[in-house]
């Protein structure tokens, strides 16, 4: 899984995870810091939620012009430097008057815009990684990895944001509004560590900048180098990468609910405590346990000597004694806050990527790796995979509306004489490993296809665009929020979300021998 990988990929791993750590910090607590703070309804607050998911999707489009143009090294540092005064101004408490609202809104402007400019474009240098050709061959793997890594970050983002509130509120005595002001400046923090290592170690990938520059020279033989395709040719690949935005937007917006309607669901009818077993799931180091034990035994099994058997076998022997560790010195029971689900989704990413990865893997040796046109069936283009990826997702909702049968609306957002029956955590931990599934079969390998098959001089743009279709999906994330505020019933609004992704999933199913074409 880790061989043949270019160094590069690595250092921009690392710096991107470092950024997603201070991006899912925010984003965990953001929805209830605009209520607590400045009390929106759920319908307003949804909504200024769902347009700050928008433009952090979006602008990659206009970063992406603005590479092709100035260069992808100079707009992923610009954005850096624009995302940190962004979180800078949104972790300064001003309070709660419209000053507060506009100087909050002028923040979520700058981390989108710098956002826009760094996500994308970060991502295409990783795709020129896998231009060389010993590395070819790597590139959606590579591309599990680097998503892999970025969900590091925010795996651990959750409960950061959990840590430092309820640290600020009982060692320094702020409130619990004000509180969330110290987990938007855990962001700034995460920054600074993010630019020191695209900086330190950018000996691994600075060919990749090399190249770019020698392209945009005036030297035919320089230019000769970078590979020109037919107008016939680029248009179709345009027109293949617009079907598969189009169909994506459903998908995200129906993903994307992990920080709107599910965490609404968490904080007003999921169990607030949890106890046993099911209480160990709720601390983020035993998660990491966990993966610890899944790589093991990856290690164990791929391990070609003793002495890498021996080390793969004492990492599991060492997890599986800190998890009996922590299970026998449990607490009676733990308070559950509603951010705290949001870490399982990136936990199960980080621990069945080298499964998908292991899965192609065995299927290469066997030589019925999928070529392109099935890739792009199978996961990239969401083609043949698409109705399971949505089916899936569908699966998700469609459980949830099963396990939120009995429950009503209005919110009851904690009121002891208003608190009706709650849920086990169970509903929801097992909702987000199915929309893990999903994700694995679109995100890594759709990003992965963008950069292979996007022509050369539209690279930026058409990594943009991936984006620019997310960025619709997470506007459109607040009409469940919307149905929410309006006291729609929670069956209606898992079984629409359901609904969305089953027919995006047919749609994508019939247009499979389209995309079957493109290779």
């Amino acid at each position: 899984m880790f061989e043949n990988q270019p160094k590069g990929l690595w250092a921009l791993a690392l710096a991107n995870t470092g950024e997603r750590f201070g991006y899912y910090t925010m984003l965990a607590v953001f929805l209830l810091y605009l209520q607590a703070n400045f009390g929106f309804q759920t319908g307003v607050a949804s909504t200024i939620y769902s347009t700050f998911l928008m433009m952090v999707y979006f602008l990659p489009i206009i970063g992406g012009i603005a590479a092709d143009k100035f260069g992808f090294g100079k707009m992923v540092t610009t954005g850096i430097f624009i995302m940190f005064i962004g979180y800078l101004v949104l972790s300064l408490p001003l309070g709660k008057d419209s000053v507060a609202i506009a100087a909050m809104g002028i923040s979520l402007i700058l981390i989108a815009l710098g956002t826009g400019l760094f996500k994308g474009n970060l991502q295409v240098m990783v795709g020129r990684l896998y231009d060389e050709p010993q590395f070819a061959s790597n590139r959606d793997s590579g591309f599990s990895l680097f998503y892999m890594a970025i969900n590091i970050g925010a795996m651990f983002a959750p409960t950061a944001a959990i840590k430092i509130m309820k640290w600020a509120q009982m060692s320094l005595g702020v409130s619990e509004a004000d509180s969330y002001h110290f987990a938007f400046a855990v962001a700034c923090a995460s920054l600074i560590l993010s630019i020191a290592i695209y900086y330190a170690f950018s000996s691994t990938y600075k060919h990749v900048l090399a190249n770019e520059t020698k392209a945009k020279s005036d030297d035919p033989a320089a230019k000769a180098e970078v590979k020109e395709l037919s107008q016939a040719e680029t248009k179709e690949r345009i027109v293949c990468l617009c079907l598969v935005f189009a169909v994506v937007i459903f998908f995200w917006m129906a993903f994307h609910q992990n920080g709107n309607t599910l965490t609404l669901f968490a904080r007003d009818f999921t169990q607030k405590t949890s106890e046993g077993l099911q209480s160990m799931a709720f601390d983020v180091t035993n998660l990491v346990a966990c993966i610890f034990v899944v790589y093991g035994s990856f290690a164990l099994a791929q391990s070609k000597t003793g002495k890498g058997k021996g080390i793969a076998f004492g990492v599991i022997l060492a997890a599986i004694a800190f998890l009996f560790y922590k299970y026998t010195t449990l607490d009676s029971h733990v308070d559950i806050e509603a951010p705290i689900f949001q870490q399982f989704n990136p936990c199960y990413v980080v621990a069945l990527t080298p499964v998908s990865v292991a899965l192609f893997s065995w299927l290469n040796k066997k030589g019925k790796e999928p070529t392109s046109p099935e890739k792009i069936g199978l996961g990239m283009l969401v083609a043949a995979a698409a109705f399971c990826l949505m089916l899936f997702a569908a699966l998700g909702f469609v459980w949830m509306a099963v396990c939120s049968m009995g429950l009503e609306l209005p919110l009851t957002q904690g009121n002891a004489a208003t608190e009706g029956a709650r849920v086990s955590a169970n509903v929801l931990i097992s909702t987000y490993l199915i929309l893990t599934f999903a994700e694995l079969l679109l995100s890594p390998i759709g990003i992965s296809f963008v950069s292979k098959v996007a022509p050369p001089k539209y690279a930026g743009l058409m990594m943009g665009l991936w984006f620019g279709a997310t960025a619709i999906g997470n506007q459109l994330v607040m009409v469940p929020g919307i149905m929410w505020g309006m006291n729609f019933n929670l069956v209606t609004i898992w079984g629409v979300l359901a609904g969305i992704c089953l027919v995006s999933a047919l749609f994508i199913f019939s247009i499979i021998k389209k995309l079957n074409k493109v290779s």
